[in-house]
């Protein structure tokens, strides 16, 4: 490998929120080169479903492999967590054909690695097939093996790092790096996604406040043929109105007092990549105009300049607020809104995903605060769980990852209680229940929590149970008598 090649795509991975899949990508097409194999492959661990799914392969044939545990070669390196080298693969007996009866390839020799977490437990394997000179060496297995040890690296400072754990509570979920969520909202979002990025068409993307507009921003460039290229973000909301236009387009030297030189605005830093307008609500009318033309003939004039300037740039733009509403006010251009909003990507409320969802992320920033502020060990006790599941996060997932960043920082202990979650008095469980009418008995109230409970989890009784801190018989035996 490179030098700093960790360096650079762990920063890619924490800090450019790359798409997982691309990074992976880029170490399995590295160890493929450094190794002179034909192809490569990385299966993912699913121990909820105690199967492997090829996450990166070199596999034009077939859009994905699935093995159970201990099935093929890589199946067993999953199942035995050693690695293992055959100079003739069809000679072992753990070899499976039916890979490459469904493919056409012929595999001849082969190595598999496992990629192992922090405790030790084997979370992915590494496998490359058919050395260029018709057989692997030990020297070749020791360097995957270490091969092995950066893609774990990698894998933990992902959104899979909180996957990666003992006895996880949910199956493998692999979109998006740092989208975190497998409702069928939010496969909604993954597919348009999906579709947008392999054009250059301009996105809108609406959603309330804190939902994740951004992240999805993020993914519709970092999954496009500009993903190499800049993604400049222009906050709108949070630019006085008399700067936004000198902001977007710079100016030229002279073109006001003050403006002792020429500067270059944020299209021009876009150049080749993607320009994200967030806030695009506020942009000022007197400035619209301009905007238009940007985003209808990709030219624009710095204040000041007398010759247009070309952007090569793709546009996202974003906002929480009710665009035909401001139409009909007169407060937003009406051609500006049918140019911005070609492809219309909307970003569902936490509350509309689902309780999974909000579990998902509940242990997703749980691991990733733990980590960042050395607090390793720290944990939801079963109340602090089930209060954070029937709160309905008016302040959607930015709400959730603040409160949960809060409580792991200001905990004592290890243990997270329910009354140390900074939420509001919107937190308290709605049971339908008036307390200030006449008194219930506990169990009645008991009752009445827990159908509130399994209603949010959407009639699912395990999930329910397991938001309660009960199981799923003890759960069954209380409904019973009501």
């Amino acid at each position: 490998m490179e030098p700093g090649w960790l360096d650079d795509l762990r920063e890619d991975v924490v800090s450019r929120k790359l798409d997982l899949g691309e990074v992976l990508q880029r170490v399995v097409d590295a160890a493929t080169e450094q190794l002179s194999a034909d192809r490569g492959t990385l299966y993912l661990v699913d121990h909820a479903r105690r199967e492997l799914v090829s996450r990166v392969a070199h596999l034009p044939e077939l859009r994905e492999i699935r093995l159970g545990l201990g099935e093929g070669v890589a199946g067993w390196v999953a199942q035995h967590g050693r690695a293992i080298r055959l100079p003739r693969a069809k000679q072992d007996s753990r070899f499976q054909p039916e890979v490459d009866a469904r493919t056409g390839y012929t595999t001849t020799s082969l190595l598999a690695a496992p990629v192992r977490s922090e405790d030790g437990r084997v979370v992915a394997v590494a496998q490359l097939l058919n050395h260029t000179s018709g057989r692997f060496s030990a020297a070749h297995q020791a360097q995957l093996v270490s091969l092995a040890d950066n893609m774990a690296e990698l894998l933990a400072l992902s959104s899979l790092g909180p996957q990666l754990v003992a006895n996880p509570r949910h199956p493998l979920q692999v979109r998006f790096n740092h989208i975190v969520g497998d409702s069928p909202a939010m496969q909604a979002v993954y597919q348009r996604v999906d579709r947008a990025a392999r054009t250059d068409a301009t996105v809108l993307v609406r959603g309330e406040s804190g939902s994740g507009k951004e992240l999805v921003a993020r993914a519709v460039h970092d999954n496009s043929a500009r993903a190499r290229a800049p993604f400049v973000v222009v906050d709108c909301g949070a630019l006085p109105h008399h700067l936004i236009e000198n902001e977007l387009f710079g100016h030229e030297r002279g073109s006001y007092t003050g403006a002792d030189r020429a500067r270059e605005g944020r299209v021009a830093a876009a150049d080749g990549g993607t320009l994200f307008l967030d806030e695009v609500a506020e942009v000022p009318l007197e400035v619209q105009p301009k905007l238009l033309r940007l985003l209808q003939e990709r030219t624009y004039f710095p204040v000041g300049a007398t010759q247009s300037r070309d952007a090569d740039v793709r546009f996202v733009c974003a906002t929480h607020r009710d665009l035909e509403a401001m139409v009909k006010a007169g407060t937003f251009r009406k051609d500006l809104y049918y140019r911005m909003n070609v492809v219309e990507i909307g970003v569902p409320a936490l509350r509309e995903r689902g309780v999974e969802d909000v579990e998902r992320l509940v242990d997703h920033f749980l691991f990733r605060f733990s980590a960042d502020h050395r607090r390793r060990g720290v944990h939801l006790t079963p109340e602090a769980r089930a209060r954070l599941l029937a709160h309905p996060w008016p302040g959607n997932v930015r709400e959730l990852q603040n409160c949960l960043e809060s409580a792991v920082v200001m905990v004592d202990g290890l243990a997270i209680e329910a009354d140390a979650l900074p939420l509001g008095r919107s937190s308290e469980a709605r049971t339908d229940i008036d307390f200030g009418g006449p008194l219930r008995s506990l169990k009645e109230v008991e009752l009445a929590y827990i159908r509130h409970v399994l209603a949010r989890c959407g009639g699912n009784r395990t999930h329910a149970a397991e938001a309660l801190g009960i199981g799923r018989n003890t759960l069954i035996r209380k409904l019973k008598s009501e």
